[in-house]
């Protein structure tokens, strides 16, 4: 049975998508679940119009997220740590202490969009990435400096 799906089903298809499934699939689980419709005339028109409303959507979300990864890409991050001999760190810069320091700048991220190739470890200037959409990620400069006090 051919079906349009109204959301996305994970290892199925994502929201519009026209997608073959077995009969008792379709109408005993995304049928009744609001997951899917019957293929008809009517239902494909919808279909088509919603997908054209999510299209005109996604593009504004993606220029509105580029927007914001050019301002995080030109910003530079100071976090000051404590740190050792050969200027190894008592522990780590963490994604949580980058997002903390992006917001404290006025940018709403959350630390899971903070994406760390591995933990900040040494004093230096670093860079890590933010995932500010599905498509869009920036790249930030971090410089991580000896807290003062310290010899």
């Amino acid at each position: 049975m051919k079906v349009i799906l109204k959301e996305d089903v994970e290892r199925l298809g994502r929201k519009g998508d026209i997608v073959t499934v077995k009969d008792g699939y379709a109408r005993n689980y995304l049928i009744p679940r609001g997951l899917a419709l019957p293929v008809t005339r009517g239902n494909l028109r919808m279909v088509e119009e919603e997908k054209k409303r999510l299209l005109r959507q996604r593009e504004k979300e993606v220029k509105t997220a580029q927007e914001m990864a050019d301002k995080l890409s030109q910003l530079e991050l100071e976090i000051y740590k404590r740190a050792g001999e050969n200027d190894v760190l008592y522990g780590s810069v963490t994604a949580s202490e980058l997002a903390e320091a992006l917001q404290g700048r006025g940018f709403q991220v959350d630390r899971k969009q903070v994406l760390l190739e591995e933990p900040i470890k040494r004093l230096g200037v670093h860079y890590f990435e933010v995932r500010v959409h599905h498509d869009v990620k920036a790249r930030v400069r971090v410089v991580v400096k000896k807290e003062e006090g310290e010899a």
